[in-house]
């Protein structure tokens, strides 16, 4: 099923053991080679100063009202995550990420996009276009084949008059 990514935000992880909420999800850990979300930053609801991570493979089930984890101690310390600590690093922030295509054609700013709860890539790129465009009813949604590569600055995606034209049916 895909989730958009802003009703992920202030999602409470519940523990199996206590029955409890123990922390609130702040933000995703994306990797930006794959579009995967390897964990996310989370707030400590036992120490609120302390930011920790959950990573994806320690998630038992994804409920409406929250996740389940067996329990506190899955959450680490980003110090503690040496394999993601680049990732956790660059700290990738695709919302409001200006988004062009290959030939340098901007299509405007990401608002939101899906995650697939069960693999956790990142499928649908939600993206506002400039007010003229919107007003002719053309909201932009991309699919993740479409991206070329994700930077610092932008998301750079295929040219999307190729994309429509070798995608439409041919008439008789």
């Amino acid at each position: 099923m895909l989730r958009l990514s802003l009703t992920l935000i202030d999602l409470p992880i519940l523990s199996l053991r206590t029955g409890t909420e123990i922390a609130l999800i702040k933000q995703p850990v994306i990797n930006p080679d794959n579009l995967k979300i390897e964990g996310f930053i989370v707030q400590d609801l036992y120490d609120k100063k302390q930011n920790l991570v959950l990573l994806i493979q320690d998630i038992r089930e994804i409920m409406n009202n929250g996740l389940a984890v067996n329990d506190h101690e899955v959450l680490c310390s980003p110090d503690e995550l040496h394999r993601h600590q680049k990732i956790i690093d660059n700290n990738i922030a695709l919302i409001n990420k200006v988004v062009i295509t290959v030939s340098k054609k901007k299509l405007g700013k990401l608002s939101d996009y899906a995650v697939d709860d069960n693999s956790f890539y990142i499928q649908k790129l939600y993206i506002n276009q400039s007010i003229i465009r919107n007003l002719t009813g053309s909201n932009l949604i991309l699919d993740r084949t479409q991206i070329v590569d994700v930077n610092g600055k932008n998301i750079v995606v295929k040219d999307i008059e190729a994309t429509v034209t070798a995608g439409a049916p041919q008439l008789a």
